[in-house]
């Protein structure tokens, strides 16, 4: 097979397959709102089943409704009739998935799921078939033609399926409200719930390991803190333990090259008095956001400082870094 056609051969898969979706939009109609509606209304799950290629479509429909605040699992509908039925009750939706609307494996299993109460949302390219005729709610998914070249594999009539399910889903969310935050707690391995989920309080140095020195402390004294707590700096608070600022092993490097006499002077002469801090029960990407944002150059330490302006603990670029917070 010549380069050139090998070419033609996918574009015109891809060709067929987007043409089969872009006729979808019409069938975004009333019978798709009452679809939407009755899954909200739902008090049970939301069941997928189908057999083929169309059982594993409903099984990416499934876990795109799971984690998009829709409750669902997908169900096979061969070991349904062998007793996974036992997983269906009068309060699911059970949305059935058949392009013919006659995989006799779905077809087999509709009267004992009408007879325990379930409703059923047929999935189908033919409104006459026998799934559609024993459901209560139907969504066309039909297609003019495969984009395979015998006519027989299941493409478009897959593409348009998982597309269609990707329409209920993201329909769902807007109806729901689901935000990022949502998302993220069902998603708490992944990059988006570290950045969600994760608070400051979480990867802040509290306790001991919070590095804490007095104003009236020499400089020498504050060295001696930061290099206890191997964390390049550390807060200065006044007498009544009240957050006033920031040394870091930057000021002491700075200073130490024009002299070492500050050694012996009060903390609070060669202190940072406004820098950068944040407050606990902030999102873990935001203090990195705002260490990253600082210029002229990006800092490595936040103080994390409480409503009563008392230094609770301490962030350092590395702990964020370590969890995976980018």
């Amino acid at each position: 097979m010549l380069n050139a056609e090998i070419k033609r051969a996918a574009v015109e898969s891809l060709q067929i397959e987007m043409t089969a979706i872009s006729h979808l939009i019409p069938r975004i109609d009333d019978d798709f709102i009452k679809v939407c509606k009755a899954i909200l209304d739902c008090r049970g799950r939301v069941i997928v089943t189908g057999m083929g290629k169309s059982g594993h479509i409903g099984r990416k429909i499934a876990a795109t409704f799971a984690s998009t605040g829709t409750p669902s699992f997908f169900m096979h509908p061969a070991e349904a009739f062998h007793g996974d039925l036992g997983m269906v009750t009068e309060k699911d939706i059970v949305i059935a998935i058949s392009n013919s609307g006659e995989s006799a494996e779905v077809v087999n299993i509709l009267p004992i799921i009408t007879r325990i109460g379930a409703k059923i949302i047929a999935l189908s390219g033919r409104k006459d078939s026998t799934l559609v005729s024993h459901s209560d709610y139907f969504i066309d998914i039909g297609v003019e033609k495969e984009a395979c070249p015998l006519g027989l594999a299941p493409t478009s009539s897959t593409t348009a399926t998982l597309a269609m399910g990707d329409a209920l889903a993201v329909a769902l969310m807007e109806a729901r409200n689901f935000t990022s935050e949502d998302f993220a707690l069902f998603h708490p391995g992944g990059a988006l719930g570290r950045k969600l989920l994760l608070k400051v309080d979480n990867v802040m140095h509290t306790g001991e390991d919070n590095p804490i020195v007095e104003k009236g402390a020499s400089a020498k004294d504050a060295l001696f803190v930061m290099t206890d707590k191997g964390l390049g700096a550390a807060s200065v608070v006044d007498e009544k333990g009240k957050f006033i600022g920031l040394i870091t092993d930057g000021i002491i490097r700075r200073a130490l090259h024009k002299d070492n006499n500050f050694l012996d002077e009060p903390v609070e002469n060669i202190m940072f008095e406004t820098p950068l801090v944040i407050t606990p029960g902030r999102l873990a990407a935001e203090a990195l956001s705002i260490m990253e944002k600082h210029k002229p150059r990006p800092v490595t330490v936040l103080p994390v400082i409480d409503r009563n302006n008392e230094p609770i603990g301490i962030v350092h670029l590395t702990d964020l870094l370590r969890q995976g917070v980018v």
